[in-house]
């Protein structure tokens, strides 16, 4: 195991009190434990922090954070676990359970909470993952923004003698040495005695997520149904060029309301695009195409027809985009939009609309206007072939054929952290 200095987070340069490990005297604005120090685990090895865990064994409330990223897909990973290494099954724990973020309070075998979300964070980037207890609930948090919650509200205080705190690994009597080991690095934990507010979640993540990315996170981790709504042309509408196989919609589908286990499959996705639309077009016949289904989320794919179109160009399809977003907002419940760039396209069969790029990088633009997940396929299409259009992802150089559509699929997948390796749909190899 090594060790290595890394920057903290904007926020948590704000933070009064020694760094490294080193607890010290709770303040309003600090943390009872602060271990700044980043940390590279091979899957064997663990930080321990157990003369610090005086100072947390009493709480009722407070918030956990972690810093970390992942090189590894292994079934459970701990960030952070404070025990009682003489006892069997009494813990407080937060780790990763096939990727997915999983809170847990035991004491002496008796599970006291059990929870975890959908979402999933063992793709090898940074994330900041966070827990808050008070008397209202469980919350856990990704990226500064809430993504899943209960009533229930164990803390350190619901197990007693707790007397180990590690990093990378839970300890009891009958793992001694450790279990659930972590594998990647765990870059920053900290513990508060108290409920950090939306602002300071957001200033201890080196990458903050928007605020549209928590809630489409809460809406995958949640019981609750949904409608998600698609629209766009036709590339969402997949009519012809899948040759048979499902399009990114269908893929989505599939990921959604049978994968990953939400009740009953009541999540319903709604395709509504339609061959030949452009942005303007969308904004006319919104009614039909978005408010009709009351969607909880509204995905957004525009632009391959804008390009080529008489009197429309950069500036009208920006007010469009700008106007879509404001009214899918607008709806009862306020849904989230999504906005996904148009895949690239043969500039050697369509060099009329080889200029698609600056429509993908207005949608961006927009995107962070607005404050809104966007997901882009333009970029990701020609990253992934050494900056050259892949021509093997389409059908006739413009719409995506069944390998363009799976893609496409799987950059959302992906971005909206619902990845598994363990998926059909995540894994599906189209010949």
């Amino acid at each position: 195991m090594r060790r290595r200095s890394v920057l903290l987070a904007a926020g948590a340069a704000a933070l009064t009190g020694p760094m490294a490990g080193r607890a010290f005297a709770a303040s309003r604005s600090g943390p009872l434990v602060d271990h700044g120090t980043a940390v590279d685990l091979d899957g064997s090895g663990q930080v321990d922090l157990s003369s610090q865990v005086g100072a947390l064994a009493p709480l009722t409330t407070g918030t956990v954070l972690v810093t970390f990223r992942t090189t590894s897909h292994n079934q459970a990973m701990t960030l952070i676990s404070a025990s009682d290494p003489t006892t069997p099954s009494s813990n407080l724990t937060l780790n990763l359970s096939g990727g997915a973020l999983q809170f847990s309070v035991r004491r002496r075998g008796a599970v006291l909470v059990d929870v975890m979300t959908r979402t999933r964070y063992d793709d090898g980037r940074q994330h900041t993952v966070a827990v808050t207890v008070d008397a209202t609930g469980t919350r856990l948090h990704a990226g500064g923004q809430m993504v899943f919650e209960t009533a229930g509200r164990p803390f350190f205080g619901s197990v007693s003698g707790l007397t180990a705190l590690t990093l990378g690994a839970n300890r009891d009597s009958d793992h001694p040495s450790g279990e659930w080991f972590f594998t990647g690095t765990v870059e920053r934990a900290a513990v508060w005695d108290r409920v950090l507010d939306a602002g300071e979640l957001v200033a201890q993540c080196p990458r903050p997520v928007v605020a549209d990315h928590g809630r489409i996170s809460t809406i995958l981790n949640s019981d609750t149904p949904a409608t998600w709504v698609f629209t766009g042309d036709s590339i969402t509408h997949g009519a012809q060029h899948t040759n048979g196989w499902r399009s990114y919609p269908e893929h989505w589908t599939e990921r959604v309301r049978w994968e990953l286990g939400k009740p009953k499959n009541r999540d319903f996705v709604i395709d509504s695009g339609v061959s030949g639309a452009t942005g303007a077009e969308l904004v006319s016949s919104f009614g039909e195409r978005v408010t009709a289904f009351s969607p909880k989320v509204v995905s957004i794919m525009i632009g391959t027809n804008d390009i080529a179109t008489s009197g429309l160009g950069l500036d009208a399809y920006r007010a469009d985009l700008l106007s879509l977003v404001g009214s899918v907002r607008a709806l009862p419940g306020s849904p989230v939009p999504v906005l996904q760039a148009p895949n690239p396209v043969d500039p050697a069969k369509w060099p009329g609309r080889v200029a698609l790029s600056g429509y993908a990088r207005v949608m961006g633009e927009v995107a962070a206007q607005r404050d809104v997940v966007f997901v882009d396929h333009y970029d990701d299409w020609l990253t992934g072939n050494g900056g050259r259009v892949p021509l093997s992802l389409l059908n006739d150089g413009l719409h995506p054929n069944e390998r363009g559509h799976h893609r496409i699929a799987l950059k959302m997948i992906k971005d909206l952290q619902i990845f598994d390796s363990g998926s059909r749909v995540c894994t599906l190899s189209v010949p």
